[in-house]
Formats: C-alpha cells, structure tokens, sequence
C-alpha cells in the first residue's frame, strides 16, 4: 500500500468505482483519508473496528478498481426512524468528482429502504462546501452544538432532512439521483452489500 497520491484522475466513471461494505482489512488505508480529513482529533483505529461491527452502524468503503485502492468511505446509525450520518470523507486526491455525494446517495438509498424517516447529521459551521451538498440533498439547519469539534471548539451545524419517506421527497431524490449518474457515466457504480 502506497501512501503517495494518485494523480486525480481526469473524469471517474462508475464503472472504475464499487462501493461495499467497510471490512477490517480496510482500516490501515482509510485512517489516511481520515487523519488528513479530519486532523488531529480523527477517529482512531479502534473506533473504526468497534463502528464495523456496531449493530446500529452501516459503514461503506469506496473503491476505486483500476488502483485497488480505497479513496472514500461513510458510515451512519440507524436509531428507531431515524438515520444519523456518523462520517464522510473522500481521498483528497479524488475530490471534486461528485464522490462524496455519490457516498451521500448511497447513505439515503440505504437508509430509505430501512423505514428511516429522516436523516440527521453534525456539520462543522466553517465547512460551507459540505453544507452545500447537504442543503442540495434538502437537509436544513435546526441548530447548533456549541463547541462540538475538540480540535478547535468550533461549533456543529445540526442539520436533518424533511421525512425520506414523503412522495415529495422520493421525486426530488430521484431527479437529483439520476443527475449525479449522468455525471458518472449514465449510472451509479456497482454496490457489494
């Protein structure tokens, strides 16, 4: 396992991408997105292996197959109807290709087909593009956890959706889906649950 960069690949395809579900064996490579993701006060090894075996978590792996090579992963819970988005990162070498909206697709697919109602998440205030993709998704903004990231006291936007079930929702989701696919090459990648 390298730990220099790919260079960022002109356009990804769905047909270079496969996204399954996150493995032990799979924790050395992400804890690279993550410490640089996230800084000093990422998760650890350990929260990984204990999130990959929680029984309210589902954490996927992104990969990207011409390299082998883990450039994404998410994770949420799932808590009675509710979805709560737990992580989120892209390989920044692999940013700006719709990939960390494709791993937000992928969270909301999921968690529609598990009765969830709504999805909620923290959000650090200063990141405006995470923001953005979450305010495209039709979450918004209900308040705000002071102080809630360690590394520098900055505080949490708490953001939900409206309910993922609503008939209104299934459209939106739809039309939004479908342009993230045509983005990708007409479809989303293959999945390995």
């Amino acid at each position: 396992m390298s730990q220099v960069p790919s260079p960022l690949p002109k356009t990804v395809s769905h047909e270079d991408l496969l996204i399954r579900r996150m493995r032990t064996a799979d924790i050395p490579e992400i804890m690279l997105i993550e410490s640089v993701s996230f800084g000093r006060h990422h998760w650890s090894p350990e929260s990984f292996s204990f999130e990959i075996k929680n029984q309210v978590g589902r954490y996927y792996t992104l990969l990207y197959k011409p390299e082998n090579k883990i450039i994404g992963y998410c994770g949420y819970w799932i808590v009675l109807d509710e979805g709560h988005i737990t992580t989120i990162a892209i390989d920044p070498t692999f940013r700006g290709n719709g990939l960390g909206e494709l791993l937000l697709v992928k969270m909301l697919d999921r968690m529609s087909g598990q009765s969830v109602k709504w999805a909620t998440l923290e959000v650090r205030v200063s990141n405006f593009s995470a923001q953005q993709l979450y305010y495209k998704y039709h979450f918004r903004t209900l308040g705000v956890r002071s102080r809630y990231y360690q590394d520098t006291n900055e505080d949490a936007l708490i953001m939900t959706t409206e309910s993922i079930q609503d008939k209104s929702f299934r459209i939106f989701f739809k039309e939004v889906r479908q342009k993230l696919a045509n983005r990708l090459g007409g479809k989303l990648p293959e999945g390995a649950d």
